[in-house]
Parts: C-alpha cells; sequence; structure tokens
C-alpha cells in the first residue's frame, strides 16, 4: 500500500444520540446545512480534503498541520458564536482531534495509526474543543496566535504508548502570538525569507529535490527589485530545526516567510506553499498543487506570481519575463541540475564532489544541450577546482571555468548566476574591467545576489577603494545575516587597506570566532595588531596561525591576493615586520 505523512483530523457530534431522540428532524437538518454552508467550505478553504463522513463523524486530511489547526479553531469558533442565543440542550457541538502521522492509503480512504491516534484525541476533548497531538503542537505553536495547554501524556484506546495531549485555550485566542523583538530593522520594502521546503517523500534521497525547489523559488523572488529576499545560506540554517515563523523572521529581520513542502512520487510531485506574515502570525496567502512532474516549472511561476500579487509588489517591464524562468522543458535535465548544484551547495567540498558534480551537469547537458544551468554549474565547478587543485591542472580549470561560464551566457545572458561565475573568473585572472562588468550585471538581473555584492565590494577592495567596498559588504551581510564568515573577512581587509586598524582587528577577530580554523584572518589580524603596536598579542595571534597551518607563507599569501596597488599589499607585510613576525 502507498502511503504518506499527512494531518489528521477526527470529529464528530456531542450527545449525537441525545439530539436524535429529541429531535430527529430537526438535528439531521441541522448537521446537513453545518456541513455544507459551514464545515465543508472551512476544510476546502484551508486545503483539506474529507475522507468520509461517518454518521455524525467526520474524517479529513491536510497536507499541513497549521492548515488542519486553523480549520478546526476557526470552525469550532463560529460554531460556538451561532450556539449563543440556542438552549444548552438543542445545541449541536463537535469535538476534534488532531494528529500528524503516517497513514495508509487505499483509494479515497486512509488507514492507520495515525488516523487512531486523531480518533482518540476526538473522544477526550471537550464539547467545542480541539485537542492535539504532541507532534501537531511542536508544529504550530506560536505561529497561528493560539495557545494550548499541556495535558501531559494519555493513556488512550488501542494504542499501545501513552500519547502527549495539548488543548487548545479558545478564550486565549486572542492574545496572539508572543512578540519577538526584531534584531534588525526591517527594510524599506516588502521583506521575506524562503524557508527550506519540507521533503514529504517516502525517500530522503528526495531530498534535493525539495531543496532544489525552494533555492529556484528563492533565485526567483531575489530577481525582483520591490522585494528585499533573505539569501540561501542563511534560509538553510533551519532546515531541519524545530522554529516558528515570529522567531525565525525577528531573528533575520523581515516580516514575511514563505514555508511548504514537496511531495515526489514517480511523475506526480504535491507542493504546498504558505506565506506567513511574521509580525501578527497571520496566513497571507496559501495554496496547494498536485500536478505532473512536467508542471514544476509552472507551479514555481504560480508561487512566485502569487507572492508578488499578495504583497502588491510592482513588476518592472525587464523583470516580467526573467522572472521562473527555467531555461529547460526536459524535468529530466533539470533534475540533473539539481542533483549537481546541491553537491556544490555541501558545505564539505572535496575531489568527490567535484566529480560527482560534473558527472550531472554533463549528464544534463546531453538532455538538453541548450539548458544554460548546467554549463554555469560546470563553471562553478572548475573554478572551486582551481582554487582547491583537486585535478592536479588549476590553469587549465581556470580555463575550462571560463569556457563552461561564457558558453552558459551564450545560451541564456538573463541568468545571473552565470555572470557571477564569470566575475569569479576575472578576479582569479585579476583582469578588473570585466570583474566589474560581470558583477554589475549579476545585480542587474538579481539586486538580492548577496554574493554579487559581497564581490563587487571586494573588487573595490583590491583596486585601492576601500570606502566603496564598504557598502556593498554591508548590504550582502543584510540579505545573508546568518551566515556571515566571507563577509567578515573581506569587511575586516577593507577597513584594514583603509588604515583603520581597530575596526578591521575587531572584524577579524569576530571571523576566527565563527571559524577557528582560519589562517587568512590570523595573518591579517597579526599585521593590525602590529600596526597598532599590540606585538605581544599579534605574536600570539602567529603562534596560533602557525598551529593551523604550520606551512603558512605570507609573502605567498599576499602573492595570491589581486591587489592592483603594490602598496595596499605592502601594508599587510609591514604590519607583519612591525610585530618581528616576518623578515
Amino acid at each position: 500500500m502507498e502511503r504518506r505523512l499527512t494531518a489528521i483530523m477526527a470529529s464528530d457530534v456531542v450527545g449525537y444520540s441525545r439530539l436524535i431522540r429529541t429531535d430527529e428532524d430537526g438535528t439531521l437538518a441541522a448537521l446537513k446545512s453545518l456541513r455544507t454552508d459551514l464545515i465543508g467550505p472551512k476544510i476546502a478553504e484551508h486545503h483539506g480534503r474529507i475522507v468520509k463522513l461517518m454518521g455524525d463523524g467526520l474524517l479529513a486530511e491536510f497536507p499541513s498541520v497549521v492548515e488542519a489547526v486553523r480549520a478546526a479553531t476557526e470552525w469550532q469558533q463560529a460554531i460556538a458564536d451561532r450556539n449563543a442565543g440556542v438552549p444548552k440542550g438543542q445545541r449541536i457541538e463537535f469535538r476534534v482531534g488532531i494528529n500528524l502521522g503516517d497513514v495508509a492509503i487505499d483509494g479515497e480512504d486512509i488507514y492507520g495509526d495515525g488516523v487512531n491516534v486523531a480518533a482518540r484525541l476526538e473522544s477526550l476533548a471537550e464539547p467545542g474543543g480541539v485537542y492535539v497531538s504532541g507532534a501537531v503542537h511542536d508544529q504550530v505553536r506560536d505561529r497561528l496566535g493560539l495557545r494550548f495547554e499541556d495535558l501531559g501524556k494519555q493513556h488512550v484506546k488501542n494504542i499501545d504508548r501513552p500519547v502527549r495531549v495539548w488543548r487548545w485555550l479558545r478564550n486565549a485566542a486572542a492574545t496572539g502570538p508572543k512578540a519577538v523583538p526584531m534584531e534588525r530593522p526591517l527594510p524599506d520594502r516588502p521583506s521575506m525569507v524562503v524557508l527550506p521546503f519540507n521533503n514529504m517523500s517516502r525517500d530522503a534521497d528526495q531530498e534535493y529535490f525539495s531543496d532544489g525547489i525552494t533555492e529556484d523559488i528563492i533565485t526567483d523572488l531575489s530577481k525582483i527589485s520591490g522585494l528585499f529576499v533573505i539569501a540561501r545560506n542563511s534560509a538553510f540554517v533551519y532546515k531541519g530545526k524545530a522554529f516558528s515563523v515570529p522567531q525565525v523572521c525577528g531573528e533575520l529581520g523581515v516580516k514575511f516567510a514563505l514555508e511548504g513542502s514537496i511531495r515526489k512520487a514517480g511523475n506526480r510531485v504535491r507542493v504546498t506553499a504558505q506565506l506567513i506574515n511574521g509580525l501578527s502570525g497571520g496566513h497571507v496567502w496559501a495554496e496547494r498543487y498536485d500536478r505532473e512532474l512536467t508542471d514544476i516549472f509552472e507551479v514555481q511561476d504560480d508561487i512566485t506570481q502569487q507572492i508578488v500579487t499578495a504583497l502588491k509588489v510592482t513588476l518592472s517591464e525587464a523583470e516580467k519575463p526573467r522572472i521562473a524562468e527555467a531555461g529547460t522543458k526536459d524535468v529530466d535535465a533539470h533534475d540533473l541540475f539539481l542533483r549537481g548544484r546541491e553537491l556544490l551547495n555541501r558545505v564539505k567540498k572535496d575531489r568527490e564532489m567535484f566529480d560527482q558534480a560534473t558527472v550531472c551537469f554533463r549528464q544534463a547537458i546531453a538532455l538538453d544541450p541548450d539548458y544554460a544551468a548546467p554549463h554555469a554549474g560546470l563553471g562553478m565547478a572548475y573554478v572551486l577546482d582551481y582554487q582547491n587543485h583537486w585535478s592536479g591542472a588549476p590553469e587549465t580549470s581556470l580555463d575550462q571555468a571560463e569556457g563552461f561560464a561564457s558558453e552558459a551566457i551564450d545560451k541564456d545572458d538573463q541568468d545571473p548566476f552565470t555572470h557571477f561565475v564569470v566575475s569569479l573568473v576575472a578576479m582569479f585572472r585579476r583582469d578588473y574591467q570585466r570583474w566589474a562588468d560581470e558583477t554589475d550585471r549579476a545585480l542587474a538581473l538579481n539586486p538580492n545576489f548577496a554574493s554579487a555584492l559581497n564581490m563587487r565590494g571586494v573588487l573595490h577592495i583590491y583596486t585601492g577603494e576601500p570606502g566603496l567596498a564598504i557598502p556593498f559588504i554591508e548590504r550582502a551581510m543584510r540579505l545573508d545575516p546568518v551566515v556571515q564568515q566571507q563577509y567578515l573577512h573581506f569587511l575586516g581587509t577593507a577597513h584594514f587597506v583603509a588604515g583603520d586598524y581597530e575596526n578591521a582587528a575587531a572584524l577579524f577577530r569576530d571571523r576566527i570566532a565563527v571559524n577557528p580554523t582560519t589562517d587568512l584572518s590570523r595573518a591579517f589580524l597579526a599585521s593590525a595588531l602590529g600596526h597598532l603596536g599590540k606585538l605581544d598579542e599579534a605574536r600570539e595571534v602567529w603562534r596560533e596561525l602557525m598551529e593551523v597551518n604550520p606551512r603558512y607563507s605570507p609573502v605567498e599569501h599576499i602573492g595570491r591576493l589581486p591587489f592592483r596597488d603594490p602598496a595596499d599589499a605592502e601594508k599587510f607585510t609591514d604590519g607583519l615586520l612591525k610585530a618581528s613576525l616576518t623578515e
């Protein structure tokens, strides 16, 4: 049998037998009216599906736990309002249980332990109540402006383990979610983070697919100048972690969050997406897509368009054709590209990663030679090879990187990542004009491209304009506020070249704190301390540097950095000389 993870809702009417005995015709008519006019539409509004009706009972499923709880509490509140003037003995009241669990699918019906737990929760609930399992509470806590009471672990019929039960506190619902202070001021335009979509497939190996679609959506939204979109690296810090949307938005300093799930099975894909206001916890927009896999590009396009509409963002004429441009109609080629890109995104990058990624990109190109993205992926892979000497022929690798990136531009010059790869090659070639042109082109196509902003700043460092570098790097840090390693180093370098050694030293210390194995930032810190006359501290930093990398050579190091003016490079060696750390 096919199985899936789903949110299960079980409900029945309290005292149904008594109501039927008292007024059978009136009870049946009232129940039918409630199901037709309120309960059914409320379930549909929140993207649920009524699995079956059982006399006075109802079983439904939802792709989202948040939507299931929202539907139940909204309908219970509406029924309570209707019952306000009805004598107690004549009221039709429901009790609801909600669980998140694995179910077996048999046609339109669902079975299994997940369903049984939902039914047991419903039987515990009081009239007008909503009881949820611990798994459900973990997902909705702080998200909906609702409060729940922990009833502890309960032993229920035919379930061989105790179930953690939480009770919805209706009268406390209006208090709203706990306020989460913004750690950063909100940008001057609609701001958002796209959180990693949950992989709801039974196969954990499909993680690359859900991550890849998430990254595609981030890229599509980032191309819109009227939006402020958090960079992929910072968004993916929350992958696999428990969090509330207000908490995430507060930490990142954005107003909205997009979250969702993806289930890929054979040639079908189910995507759910919901846009949430992180300040109020309110629901802005939601949709569920159940499509053929070949429609995945249309789904991504629709999500982007719906967010633009919901946030009332005006697209420029240049932006309209750029967003949600898939670049291929071949889903197999796209799938291979997603696999290759996921490999490049790994924290640990090595020869094995390089070999696997390049195989994926080449296979994608074989399926669709005009697909620009895998050409750009190969370009980036060979840039990494040039930096890390995996293939043993770094100059050849740089030539290959440039060749693949240039091919990508020939096929699609509207891809900002491709221009970014070319800018990296230009940096290593010390072709400053091309470096500037390509980063400017990348930013024109994607104004939220944090890495391109950083690269533009780095260019100003090495061309002797550190004052111009700082705003670019600080903008990159605001878009990528969690993953700060590279930005801290380059911001420190900008202050160093400007002669502001105090601020430079502070930034290099911050970089060392988040990356204790760095030799690069320690070398610059030692030089900055030498300029400041803090010689003992400079020597201690140098001692740590030698422990991290005993073969470190300051001459070799500074020779690799693309300073256009030798005087800027000499500031590095002069600081070390002042601390007597080099000859």
